[in-house]
């Protein structure tokens, strides 16, 4: 076995893909998408998200076209929504699929049931949202789908977090 000094999956400079690198650079606050009940809950970070309020208000995602979240929400039509804090990082990289999770990814945080799916109770903001399934569109690697939000909180979470929101930009987390 070869320990290597960079990356291993990353291409050379010059297969980069632009478009990609010029996102990696916007930065954006970490979400945490959670679908389903019991045994059949799923959940996802995205951070390629944008929330626009009006009448209703809606979220548009773009979320991995294989992804069990997707599908999930495809067959629910709801999910729960939350903004990640610094405190939750390692929360974030084991619902991206970078860390293990014995037993599940679920066992590591409280949860608490809600009509739209599982809600991290440490989350001190968090929307319920019901999916548009007409707004589905292929998006290059991802899909995009949009959502209504039907009900949205934004407090001190569980009262023991620091306050600050988990961002991720360049590939690496950060303070917000």
């Amino acid at each position: 076995m070869t320990i290597h000094s960079g990356h291993p999956f990353l291409p050379s400079d010059g297969e980069r893909d632009p478009v990609r690198q010029f996102r990696g650079r916007v930065g954006a606050t970490v979400s945490l998408w959670t679908a389903g009940s019991g045994i059949e809950r799923v959940g996802l970070t995205v951070t390629s998200y944008l929330v626009a309020n009006g009448e209703p208000a809606r979220i548009a995602a773009l979320l991995h076209e294989d992804s069990d979240l997707l599908e999930r929400l495809e067959e629910t039509g709801a999910a729960v929504v939350a903004l990640l804090e610094w405190r939750h990082r390692e929360l974030a990289d084991v619902f991206a699929g970078r860390f293990p999770a014995p037993g599940g990814p679920f066992r590591l945080a409280d949860w608490e049931d809600t009509p739209w799916g599982p809600r991290l109770v440490s989350a001190g903001a968090w929307v319920g949202v019901r999916l548009d399934p007409a707004s589905r569109h292929d998006v290059g690697w991802s899909v995009m789908v949009e959502a209504v939000i039907e009900h949205a909180e934004v407090g001190d979470g569980d009262g023991d977090g620091d306050g600050e929101s988990l961002i991720h930009r360049r590939g690496r987390y950060g303070r917000a």
